[in-house]
């Protein structure tokens, strides 16, 4: 609750009023009404004016002291601005704003001067010079606070991105690291095998049989899809052939067979161009290729990952581009956020779904900007199914007229209540848990959407929520 201390310190005069740049040019006797129908009021240091959810109690005029704006989001505090002396925050007129969105924490003592909100009414009605001065700086807030939020937004949604970016790299960047040490403690044993190999006496007429037996079994790899009891079921039979051919480390080196698709047909076949007392070393010889083989591959998978990572957040900020309006196909700007949020979406247990339209033409759009677009509609769609603990996620393009392109994010979600539907569009409105959300993201996706002179709408039941876009082509 706000603390109100009843002591004007610093008297509040009509001349005082017209010191103040934004109120100037408002005639005298306007000014003694606002003065005379406001509440004097004293802040101390630490104590809030207003916070996120309460009501805004009217408009305010800081005559002293320094009262800072802030949002928590993702638990985070973003400081925002700074109220002091002369400045006028609070409700204003003809605002649609009736909670508030942020902290207001004096972080000095305060001393401002409060209208009540009940007679905005009257002000409207009977003081028009006041009325207009006010309004003028609504305008003024709501243009910079939008555009300091929108980057806000900007960085809230980089900062889930790179969360599950770096999930996304972590894996093969592991991988590729685990891989290296395994192939260097593999290289190690090199000068063993070599000491077996060198003593190897064979005929040169079978080493050309046996390798052009072998090298097209690890070129024409057979990749089997075994469960793991199909797998040791493979393995323990492959293990008990080498062991009754007296072959050393049989265990690994059935497990690496059964991992390229070499079967016990295949050891017979190469078992005939090998004299018996050489098996040991030329089995454990071409384990040793099979392995260096698959770590090789592992690098090489682990690579192109990450390759393709950084190609997709390439791609997504257009970083190699100008910002200007292109024609775009906009299914890679989809595909390569579904690829940034690939996180989020296995995490919550999400299928996919992409039902892309093949006569999508090309648009004139800005890719960048509507990256963000499908950023803030797929996020919201995931959370929205989190309470189900999976979900369904259905993505469709199509072309809707010959100038026209419709693109719908669904979810199989719990849906939109009926008394919230019209508000969700609004700056600040959130249903989200407090600092979760900024309530910013879906007005963002308006306001893009209808610089591309587009539209969005909303279609919600308790089985689920769409959002259609529609763009023009050009």
């Amino acid at each position: 609750m706000l603390q109100i201390h009843i002591m004007a310190l610093i008297p509040v005069t009509t001349e005082w009023l017209h010191s103040l740049e934004s109120l100037k040019d408002v005639p005298e006797n306007q000014l003694q009404w606002f003065i005379d129908h406001s509440a004097h009021l004293e802040l101390h240091a630490g104590d809030f004016l207003v916070k996120p959810g309460e009501v805004i109690r009217g408009t305010q005029v800081m005559v002293s002291g320094k009262v800072l704006m802030y949002s928590v989001q993702e638990g985070i505090r973003r400081e925002l601005f700074t109220v002091t002396r002369g400045d006028i925050t609070g409700y204003l007129p003809y605002s649609r704003a009736h909670y508030a969105g942020l902290y207001a924490e004096a972080i000095e003592d305060v001393q401002c001067m409060m209208l009540p909100r009940e007679l905005g009414r009257e002000m409207i009605q009977l003081h028009f010079e006041l009325t207009q001065a006010l309004v003028h700086i609504m305008t003024n807030r709501v243009r910079d606070f939008s555009l300091a939020q929108q980057q806000n937004e900007k960085m809230l949604a980089l900062g889930k991105l790179s969360a599950g970016l770096a999930h996304e790299l972590n894996n093969p960047a592991a991988a590729i690291v685990r891989d290296a040490v395994t192939l260097k403690q593999h290289l190690q044993l090199i000068p063993e095998r070599f000491k077996d190999v060198i003593g190897i006496r064979m005929e040169d007429s079978m080493v050309e049989a046996l390798s052009q037996l072998f090298y097209p079994m690890v070129l024409q790899r057979k990749h089997q899809n075994l469960s793991l009891a199909q797998r040791m079921q493979e393995e323990d039979k492959l293990t008990e052939w080498l062991n009754n051919h007296q072959v050393a480390n049989s265990d690994d080196i059935a497990e690496t067979l059964v991992e390229f698709g070499i079967c016990e047909t295949d050891l017979e076949k190469l078992n005939k161009l090998i004299p018996a007392r050489f098996a040991t070393n030329v089995f454990n010889w071409l384990h040793s290729n099979l392995v260096t083989e698959k770590i090789v591959e592992d690098i090489e998978e682990s690579s192109n990952r990450i390759a393709s990572l950084v190609n997709s957040v390439k791609i997504f900020t257009h970083m190699d581009r100008d910002q200007g309006k292109d024609f775009t196909d906009i299914h890679p700007g989809i595909r390569n956020t579904l690829v940034l949020l690939g996180f989020k979406i296995r995490k919550g247990k999400v299928n996919v779904i992409e039902n892309f339209g093949a006569d999508v033409p090309h648009a004139n759009v800005m890719a960048g900007e509507l990256n963000q677009v499908w950023t803030n509609l797929i996020d919201n769609a995931l959370d929205a199914m989190e309470v189900n603990g999976k979900g369904t996620l259905t993505i469709t393009t199509r072309r809707r007229d010959p100038d026209k392109i419709e693109i719908t994010i669904a979810d199989d979600g719990p849906g939109i209540p009926p008394n919230i539907q019209n508000s969700i569009f609004e700056p600040f409105f959130t249903t989200k848990e407090m600092g979760k959300g900024t309530g910013m993201g879906l007005e963002v996706v308006q306001k893009i959407v209808r610089q591309h002179h587009g539209s969005i709408q909303l279609n919600t039941s308790p089985a689920g929520t769409a959002f259609i876009v529609c763009l023009p082509v050009t």
